[in-house]
């Protein structure tokens, strides 16, 4: 649903749903990470800024970098402004609580150790000073570097006391298959800190079993695999076991793969258990009780009616989130996306789930 929305003024309040944006991508402009820097880390930053490429900039390069072509704030950046958020998404379609995404530390992540860790701790201060406390409306995930686990679960810890941040981002990109002991460390600080982990499409090893594609629109149309592999190895090594609590978010993959994956899943386990030691219930049960989707890039067949079947194979109305993926090109417009949903879950969707699993207040309660 690609809506390229200009700019109102703000609106009354148009429904009495709640409306939650499960992922929205802030994005800090290099002066303003080097403010938050101590000085050997600001001399780096400085001098070289990141040795890793975020993923647009990474062939196959997507156009206009990825952004709504009015998105670009003049000197700035998609994202970089909260004023243009505000006018574009927050006060143009009533928003009550928006879940930022900041992208910037899936790349940031695979930095050397203590210089990731710098950079992540930078991007989180700035999400706090220049987002957070402007914009009520607005919570954030913790930014950690992925690949030094024991530092990940530190800044985590820094951050738990803050209600602001509501999640631990991870990327599908990470250097080994997401559920390996390596990252358990970040797993056990996210469950310490009742947060959960938000898996978000991106990240470097994009491409693991397919080789490197041709064309973007492979890669686009890929994020519902990679998807699959995260949840696939967070259960079978174990992870749900290990972390009775943990929650698993998995942001901007779709969602009717899910379906399928599960009947898959339950049928080889009860065949092949032995070979999954720590997997001790059917797949398809921890599923329901541990993971959620956001909608974002939700398929669209040409009949609606074959989306709300495979939403039926799934069963888990009350595990979706709204997202409109804001400020990229395929974003999804919160007045336009309900009509992609069946009637009788469009509340919840919109709103109702996310303010249960992040303990955000429905509108008319306060």
């Amino acid at each position: 649903m690609t809506i390229t929305q200009t700019a109102t003024a703000p609106a009354a309040r148009r429904t009495a749903r709640t409306l939650v944006d499960a992922d929205i991508h802030p994005h800090a402009l290099a002066p303003q990470i080097a403010a938050r820097l101590a000085p050997a880390h600001r001399r780096r930053w400085e001098m070289f800024g990141s040795r890793v490429l975020a993923p647009p900039e990474i062939y196959p390069r997507v156009r206009n970098a990825g952004f709504r072509t009015d998105a670009w704030p003049p000197g700035g950046f998609p994202g970089s402004d909260l004023g243009m958020v505000r006018s574009q998404l927050l006060d143009e379609f009533d928003v009550d609580h928006g879940i930022l995404i900041p992208l910037q530390g899936h790349s940031w992540g695979v930095e050397a150790p203590d210089y990731a860790a710098a950079l992540c701790g930078a991007l989180n201060s700035w999400l706090r000073e220049e987002w957070l406390d402007p914009e009520p409306r607005l919570r954030s995930s913790i930014a950690v570097p992925h690949e030094a686990p024991d530092l990940a679960a530190a800044e985590i810890r820094r951050r738990a006391d803050d209600p602001g941040f509501v999640q631990v981002l991870l990327s599908t990109g990470t250097e080994l298959s997401l559920g390996r002991r390596n990252y358990w460390p970040i797993f056990a600080a996210a469950q310490e800190a009742g947060r959960p982990i938000a898996v978000h499409t991106g990240g470097l090893a994009q491409h693991r079993s397919a080789g490197w594609p041709s064309f973007y629109l492979e890669e686009h149309v890929w994020n519902g695999n990679t998807m699959a592999a995260v949840l696939t190895s967070f259960l079978l090594e174990g992870v749900f076991e290990e972390f009775p609590s943990l929650q698993l978010v998995l942001v901007e993959g779709g969602i009717a793969w899910a379906g399928p994956l599960l009947w898959s899943l339950d049928q080889a386990w009860a065949a092949l258990r032995e070979d999954v030691p720590r997997l001790t219930r059917p797949p398809s049960e921890i599923v329901r009780e541990r993971v959620w989707f956001t909608t974002q890039p939700i398929e669209e067949p040409e009949d609606p009616h074959h989306l709300e079947i495979a939403l039926r194979h799934l069963d888990m109305d009350d595990r979706i989130l709204f997202a409109s993926d804001y400020p990229h090109w395929d974003f999804d417009s919160p007045r336009h996306a309900p009509r992609a949903f069946p009637a009788a879950i469009r509340d919840t969707v919109m709103g109702a789930n996310a303010c249960r699993l992040y303990g955000l207040p429905v509108r008319g309660s306060a």
